[in-house]
């Protein structure tokens, strides 16, 4: 599978216009991600994008801010596996975009896989398998979840103002999930997702989820299957190696934007083995 690219040399521009900006949408709509290249690029004209794309902008709590739509992607240096952004939240993104202003000049790539070619690719036993629901439970320490809901509700905007209220407001808000909140101001955490889901871009069924991807600034979640059982490392080396078969890489250049459909493309990284590299994340929902 090659490159969705848009290239400025082509699109005959090098801002990202109105025309650019279908290009994006259209992409998403077909294959389900799209790389802008040559594009005059900047923090402010990523943040842009994200927000002429997205018309709710959302936030991981344990990254660090730039711009006021963007954060700094920073997960250590090892491999992360594919996953989709904040796949275990209830308020999961619809798109993601990345912004490379410093290249890597070795590995670092960014992987891409069409979880509906996932899908496709699966069993009819595996697509009843990871068709049915599952139950995410992990503990979140208190300065993380309050910055999370800080930015999620609509009452407030530091996490000093965080109430128990607030928490059962949002509770109420988004159903499936529940918590349980210990003395040590930390939250158990459980909220039901579904592996497979439809695109909110484009429809059709996809295997997307955060089930092979990493936890480098949280606790590893235990998933639980609504048949009962908890999803064992066999089955996830198993989902590992089909996944692998459709991923791609992009070899990231200075500039580069990328854009993905969070509720049908997995992404990750290799390992990192040239640290002066930068990257950031927007996202947000349609």
């Amino acid at each position: 599978m090659s490159y969705n690219v848009i290239r400025a040399s082509e699109a005959g521009t090098d801002t990202v216009t109105p025309v650019v900006l279908e290009q994006i949408n259209n992409h998403l709509a077909s294959d389900g991600w799209t790389l802008l290249r040559g594009f005059d690029m900047d923090m402010p004209a990523f943040s842009e994008i994200t927000s002429k794309l997205c018309k709710t902008i959302t936030f991981d709590p344990a990254r660090e801010y730039s711009e006021k739509n963007t954060q700094k992607v920073d997960a250590g240096v090892g491999p992360i596996g594919l996953h989709i952004e904040n796949g275990n939240t209830p308020v999961c993104p619809d798109i993601v975009a990345f912004y490379s202003t410093k290249a890597a000049f070795e590995g670092s790539q960014t992987t891409i896989c069409d979880g509906r070619r996932v899908f496709d690719a699966f069993s009819e036993e595996q697509k009843a398998r990871w068709s049915q629901r599952m139950m995410v439970t992990r503990t979140l320490p208190e300065a993380l979840w309050k910055r999370y809901l800080a930015n999620e509700h609509p009452a407030i905007s530091e996490p000093e103002e965080v109430t128990h209220e607030h928490i059962l407001q949002f509770k109420a808000a988004i159903p499936d999930q529940d918590f349980t909140l210990n003395d040590d101001g930390s939250l158990e955490y459980r909220i039901k997702v579904s592996p497979v889901r439809a695109s909110s871009v484009s429809g059709g069924q996809a295997f997307a989820n955060a089930l092979l991807g990493p936890s480098h600034n949280y606790e590893p979640p235990v998933y639980t299957l609504d048949e009962g059982g908890t999803v064992s490392s066999d089955e996830i080396e198993e989902l590992r190696d089909i996944a692998e078969t459709y991923t791609v890489e992009i070899n990231w250049q200075d500039g580069d934007v990328a854009v993905i459909d969070n509720t049908r493309v997995m992404h990750g990284r290799r390992a990192i083995k040239d640290q002066d590299r930068q990257l950031f994340i927007g996202m947000g929902r349609l």
